[in-house]
């Protein structure tokens, strides 16, 4: 039985895009609340790119399997970029505002390092499942009969005749 890796690979994004919106939205309400000022843009960069996630997601998961019509292998892996891109840049921007910090103390500083920490292992996840889609557009293009040039299609047609 082959390993479906994109599968599992799909399911721990979303497990960390949870997981970060969880941390993030902490973050912000604590900003919100307890010290009546904005929160952090790195911070509420953070809340938007998971929920980003779970539609693309949602996309390439649902629509390749359920809704074939709709589904484009190209679009898939643009997303893919894509979230790679928003966790690269989420995460960077986090640590920058965090080192940059004067003191970083108690659950709210502790909060929003693990979502650093979290959005790195998204970047990563997000990076592999990049690859492997375009490894997969790649395989299934070779081998589909539209790769083939026309004179390829006609000695076919001519030995099946």
């Amino acid at each position: 039985m082959k390993i479906n890796w994109l599968l599992i690979l799909r399911v721990l994004q979303c497990a960390f895009s949870i997981i970060i919106l969880g941390l993030s939205a902490y973050v912000v309400n604590w900003y919100n609340t307890d010290i009546l000022t904005k929160s952090p843009t790195q911070v509420n960069f953070l809340v938007a790119a998971p929920i980003i996630s779970i539609l693309s997601i949602a996309y390439a998961e649902i629509a390749s399997r359920f809704v074939k019509q709709i589904y484009n292998p190209y679009v898939a892996i643009a997303c893919d970029f894509v979230n790679a891109i928003l966790y690269f840049a989420g995460f960077i921007a986090l640590a920058v505002f965090l080192s940059g910090l004067f003191f970083c103390r108690g659950t709210v500083c502790a909060a929003a390092r693990a979502d650093t920490a979290f959005a790195a292992f998204s970047w990563a996840a997000w990076i592999a499942s990049t690859v492997l889609t375009g490894v997969d557009i790649f395989r299934t293009r070779a081998n589909s009969p539209t790769t083939r040039t026309r004179v390829e299609m006609k000695q076919a047609a001519t030995s099946q005749a």
